[in-house]
Formats: C-alpha cells, sequence, structure tokens
C-alpha cells in the first residue's frame, strides 16, 4: 500500500471519528480538526504531554495530557472530549498510519482511544519566546509559540503591556536617601506588612530577595 500523507491519514481519520463520536461532539471534532491542520498542536518536552492552542484566546495554550486544562473539558464537554484533546487524539492516530497503513485493521477513535496512543515527536514551533514576568508578586516565566513571527511579536506586546514593569528609580550621589532605597541595587524597595504588625523593605533580585541591607534574603 502507498504510505498515506498525513493530510490525507488525517482526512480518513478524521471520517472514521465523525462515525464513531456521538452528535454532541461533531462541532468539536470539526475544531479539533482545524487545531491540527493550522499547526496548533505542539508536543512539550517530556515527549508525552500536548500544548493546544486556545480557540478564543490568541495567548493562550492549553496542556493535554490525558485530561485537558480548558474550561469546556471539566464543564461541559461529554466525557471531558474537548476540541483540544480531540485534537491530540487526531494527530496521534494519523501520525501512527502514516508510519504503519494497515486498512485491515481497525483505527479505533473511540473517546477512551482517542487521548491513548503512543506519542510521535512533533516539530519544534516555528516560532517561541520564553519571557520572565512578575505577577502580583510571583516570578512567573511565560512561554509563547507560534507558527508565524509577526503574529507572535503582537502576541507578544500585548502580554509585556498587560504586565507592565514598573522602571527602577535614580539616585543622585550627594542627594538625601529615600526611605526604602536600595544602595546596593540602585532601586527603590516595596514596603512589606507581616501578620505581627512588622514592617520591612525588599525586593526581588536573581539571587533572590534583597532587604538592602548587605545581602540577598
Amino acid at each position: 500500500m502507498t504510505p498515506l500523507t498525513f493530510p490525507q491519514a488525517l482526512q480518513h481519520v478524521t471520517d472514521l471519528a465523525q462515525t464513531k463520536l456521538p452528535e454532541t461532539l461533531q462541532s468539536r471534532l470539526a475544531e479539533a480538526l482545524t487545531l491540527v491542520q493550522t499547526g496548533h498542536v505542539w508536543l512539550d518536552e517530556d515527549g508525552h504531554t500536548a500544548s493546544v492552542h486556545s480557540r478564543s484566546q490568541a495567548d493562550v495554550w492549553h496542556t493535554v495530557n490525558g485530561t485537558c486544562s480548558c474550561a469546556d473539558a471539566h464543564y461541559q464537554a461529554p466525557d471531558g472530549l474537548c476540541a483540544h484533546r480531540l485534537a491530540v487524539g487526531l494527530w496521534r492516530r494519523a501520525s501512527e498510519l502514516c508510519l504503519h497503513p494497515a486498512p485491515s485493521t481497525p483505527i479505533d477513535v473511540t473517546p477512551t482511544a482517542l487521548p491513548a496512543g503512543p506519542v510521535l515527536g512533533l516539530p519544534e514551533a516555528p516560532a517561541s519566546v520564553n519571557v520572565r514576568l512578575c505577577i502580583s508578586g510571583h516570578d512567573v516565566q511565560w512561554t509563547l509559540r507560534d507558527s508565524d513571527e509577526t503574529r507572535l511579536a503582537t502576541r507578544l506586546d500585548a502580554l509585556l503591556a498587560r504586565y507592565p514593569q514598573e522602571p527602577p528609580q535614580s539616585h543622585s550621589p550627594g542627594q538625601p536617601t529615600p526611605e526604602g532605597w536600595c544602595l546596593r541595587h540602585a532601586t527603590q524597595m516595596k514596603l512589606n506588612h507581616g501578620k505581627d504588625g512588622s514592617t520591612w523593605y525588599s525586593h526581588k533580585t536573581d539571587q533572590g530577595w534583597c532587604k538592602g541591607k548587605g545581602g540577598a534574603a
């Protein structure tokens, strides 16, 4: 048998899934097909977990590993089979069919089978960027992936605009040092309040929290 191309295998698996899955999942199946066709399914570094692009939020990727992190999987989708989980299932089954074409062996596309099966290597995202942000006092690393660098740059601009960083304040030599000013790093520190009524100034550095008194704490 002539090996199938991935688009051919994907369409074949989707056609089978349409005959196997209930009517309540047909619209999600169509959305899943679009997600795979547009390159919005990516394998994470562990080789088992997949990241699937949100259908409604440009800067959100959902984690899929037997379950999905989206709200639809938890609250509405039958058996938790949201479009993201179905997309991963379609990609896996189409990849298997490309490597092992066997028309005499039925391809299992039932809800319990779609999330399972070996995960084959996905190509790296054509464009990606890691950003370290301070969100509500937490140091967060945010990864953006996309198939287009221009679109990725637009998403990055939107993300940075959502969490603007306060510019460091300057201090000229000879001027009185303002309260809470860190002479070691030349920046204004944040005033903190403890449950026991105590207060202190500190700011985050790459080595930890600095209280401006000779070292990080």
